[in-house]
C-alpha cells in the first residue's frame, strides 16, 4: 500500500503507482465477514445467492460492468430479492484510493451516488494531468468542496479502513478488478449478463 500522506502530493503531481499488499491467510468463511466500514449492500438479507464485488474507481473494466451490466443485474436479480449484492473497494492506485475515500467522506446516502458519478466521468478525472484538480472538480456536484477534499484525503479512519478491506482481499486470491465472489465461488473479470445468468441458474434453480 501506499503512504497515506503522500496521496495529495502524489495526486498532484499525476503520480499513481499500482497498489501492493501481502497474501493474507484467510479462512473462506471469513469472506462474508464485514470489514472495518459499514458494508454497500443492495438487496434483502434472505437472498439466497450472496455476490461481492471488489472493484476500483480506475479501473475501466470496472466502470464497463457498473455502466452496461449493473443496472440490468440489479433490476433482475437484486431488486427481486434473489441476490445480496456487496460493493467492496479495492483502489488499484493512489487515484482510486483517492476517490473510494471521497465517497466515504460524502456520507453513507451519498457513497453510492459519488460512486456512480466517478465511475460516469472516469474518461476525465481519471486521465487529468492533475488529478487532484480533477477529483476536486468531480466533487463539486457532490456539495464538497477544495477544503473538504483535502481534509477527507487526510481522514486516517477512512484511509486504514479501505486498506485493511484491500488487504484481506489479498487473502481471497483478489488480484484484479472486478473480481466477484458468488457464493464464494470467484469470477474475475467484467462478467456480462449472461454470463451471471448461467452462474446464477443453478444456484436459483426452483426459487
Amino acid at each position: 500500500m501506499f503512504d497515506r500522506r503522500l496521496i495529495i502530493q502524489s495526486l498532484a503531481f499525476g503520480l499513481a503507482g499500482a497498489l501492493s499488499a501481502p497474501a493474507l491467510a484467510q479462512a473462506p468463511s471469513a469472506l462474508l465477514d464485514p470489514g472495518p466500514l459499514p458494508e454497500k449492500v443492495f438487496g434483502v438479507a434472505e437472498a439466497p445467492v450472496t455476490v461481492i464485488e471488489y472493484a476500483s474507481l480506475t479501473c475501466h473494466h470496472c466502470m464497463n460492468f457498473h455502466m452496461k451490466t449493473w443496472p440490468e443485474l440489479k433490476a433482475k436479480y437484486v431488486d427481486t430479492g434473489k441476490v445480496r449484492f456487496i460493493i467492496r473497494e479495492f483502489p488499484l492506485d493512489p487515484l482510486a484510493m483517492a476517490g473510494f475515500m471521497l465517497a466515504r467522506c460524502a456520507g453513507e446516502e451519498k457513497w453510492y451516488p459519488v460512486v456512480d458519478m466517478f465511475y460516469r466521468t472516469q474518461e476525465g478525472w481519471a486521465h487529468s494531468d492533475k488529478p487532484l484538480d480533477g477529483l476536486t472538480q468531480a466533487m463539486r456536484q457532490a456539495g464538497m468542496g477544495k477544503d473538504g477534499v483535502e481534509a477527507c484525503l487526510k481522514r486516517e479512519d477512512i484511509y486504514q479502513g479501505i486498506k485493511q478491506v484491500s488487504e484481506r482481499a489479498k487473502g481471497f486470491g483478489v488480484e484484479s478488478t472486478p473480481t466477484f465472489f458468488v457464493n464464494g465461488k470467484k469470477e474475475v473479470g467484467a462478467l456480462s449478463l449472461a454470463q451471471f445468468d448461467a452462474i446464477l441458474a443453478p444456484l436459483l434453480a426452483g426459487r
